[in-house]
């Protein structure tokens, strides 16, 4: 993958810090801090997410399964086929399972995830053939800030609590 491929999605990945800033607040209640865009086809963004778990008191809440909800409100239909999800930490197996059902055609995460990744990192989900069409992964995008959000977020939480 060239460089100029991965900048295409550097203003939408920077849209996705933005969003999980909003959600990663100062106390020990704060949401981890995680956002997701889904971009049309055309490049359009259709839907917003930041983690709201905690907020909503909804262990589905996460930053990708809340971006996909309002993209498919905004289309007014549950196929995403085209779009593209980009999220700051590379998707657990439930959202991982969410691109696939949504069949969104491509995913580009941020920050690898060693312990949950279900992109490439600990599972591959979404390029499993059993499971339907193998979805594009892009992963390393802004991976740098995308990982330093995080790791402020568990510091800080390891030394207030």
């Amino acid at each position: 993958m060239t460089p100029e491929y991965l900048a295409v999605f550097e203003s939408a990945m920077t849209a996705a810090l933005e969003l999980a800033d909003q959600g990663s607040g100062s106390d020990a209640d704060a949401d981890v801090p995680i956002g997701a865009v889904v971009l049309a086809p055309d490049g359009a963004i259709i839907g917003l997410g930041r983690n709201q778990c905690l907020a909503q008191g909804d262990p589905t809440a996460h930053a990708e399964i809340v971006a996909i909800r309002q993209a498919a409100q905004a289309t007014g239909c549950w196929r995403l086929d085209g779009c593209t999800l980009v999220v700051t930490l590379e998707p657990c197996t439930m959202c991982a399972g969410a691109v696939l059902s949504a069949r969104m055609r491509r995913l580009v995460y941020g920050a690898a995830d060693a312990r949950a990744g279900a992109a490439g990192s600990l599972w591959d989900v979404v390029r499993d053939r059993r499971l339907g069409p193998p979805v594009e992964v892009i992963g390393g995008v802004l991976a740098d800030p995308c990982a330093a959000r995080l790791t402020r977020f568990f510091a800080r939480l390891r030394t207030d609590g």
